[in-house]
């Protein structure tokens, strides 16, 4: 939120249900005037730390863009690994692009991998 209340961005995780009941997909986004000022970033390592303290997670995943660059040193920043691309995963804009998969583990974050 701004000092206004306007909300200026989000994140959030999903929760998974039977197999997949410990693994969240992670996402987030933020509006374009406030980029470049580690205000994702910040929000991203909060969300995590909150997660690995109070949950039943072992794995976070985030898909991101194959074209979005600044996501994808958001989530290395966090210690999110590259774990792969999942090709013409993604329908936007009218076309499929390709998303690349990050994810970030319990265990690695509790060893302090993650920064």
């Amino acid at each position: 939120m701004d000092p206004a209340g306007v909300a200026i961005g989000a994140l959030g995780i999903i929760a998974g249900e039977g197999t997949a009941c410990c693994t969240g997909p992670f996402g987030c986004w933020l509006g374009e005037a406030y980029w470049g000022k580690g205000i994702a970033t910040a929000a991203a390592r909060a969300m995590v730390a909150h997660v690995f303290s109070g949950s039943s997670f072992q794995r976070l995943e985030a898909p991101v863009f194959a074209w979005n660059p600044a996501s994808m040193r958001i989530l290395k920043k966090v210690g999110f690994i590259w774990e792969g691309v999942a090709k013409q995963s993604v329908f936007k804009d009218n076309q499929f692009t390709d998303s690349v998969i990050y994810a970030l583990l319990r265990n690695d974050y509790q060893r302090g991998l993650a920064l």
